[in-house]
């Protein structure tokens, strides 16, 4: 049984995870028979935005982790508590949570930072020799981190050339997909598909969710067998 941890960073698209896609990792998971659990940090969120007006909920906090915990109906640890040996693979679902709480890339770009559990638990499982899966706008973090580190991956973000750019500035080869793709580096074990960066309805992008979990649980079985 592939053992996977899923990286969540609040609740919700505009400031935190991208519900339909962790959902539906977490669906398309347990049907390939992953044993999984969910982490997030525990930290506030860059800010909360009201997803019906559209705009920051001003005076308004929230943990990203207590919030994440409403995706993982409670069963979730914090990030801090993540480590590679327990897991053959991490999953960064997308989301604006992944370019606000687990880096800076919606207001920083190229120059983002990343946050430090994070990129601490990406390092890790690649040290490892194991598998890094990112959905949607995710792959910054990947490309920020790894390029940091020196390490050139593959990964996707769609077609949205301005975003491409970004990510190879900071380090990685992106390679064109639809949305019903997932993209592999067989030598980084890097995964990625662009979800809602594409879209356009959760159908499609389902499509390329499965296919990224399909990898990441084959991948992962491998990692499992060689261990």
């Amino acid at each position: 049984m592939a053992r996977v941890a899923v990286v969540m960073a609040g609740s919700g698209v505009n400031d935190g995870t991208e519900i339909h896609e962790a959902t539906l990792a977490l669906l398309h998971l347990d049907e390939l028979g992953a044993e999984v659990q969910c982490f997030a940090p525990d930290k506030p969120q860059m800010h909360v935005i009201d997803h019906v007006k559209g705009r920051p909920a001003e005076g308004e906090t929230r943990n990203s982790m207590v919030e994440a915990a409403r995706i993982a109906r409670g069963e979730i640890r914090p990030l801090n508590e993540l480590r590679a040996d327990d897991f053959d693979a991490v999953v960064f679902p997308g989301g604006f949570g992944a370019a606000k709480n687990l880096s800076t890339f919606a207001v920083d770009g190229p120059d983002c930072e990343v946050d430090s559990e994070a990129k601490r638990a990406i390092l890790e499982f690649h040290g490892a020799g194991k598998v890094v899966t990112a959905l949607c706008i995710a792959p910054a973090v990947l490309a920020k981190t790894f390029g940091g580190a020196g390490i050139k991956v593959k990964l996707t973000i769609g077609h949205d050339a301005a975003t491409a750019g970004a990510l190879e500035k900071m380090g990685a080869e992106h390679v064109e997909a639809d949305v019903d793709q997932a993209v592999v580096d067989q030598q980084h074990r890097v995964v990625t598909t662009p979800a809602y960066m594409l879209g356009p309805t959760i159908k499609h992008v389902s499509k390329g969710i499965r296919a990224a979990m399909e990898k990441t649980v084959e991948l992962a079985k491998q990692v499992g067998a060689t261990a």
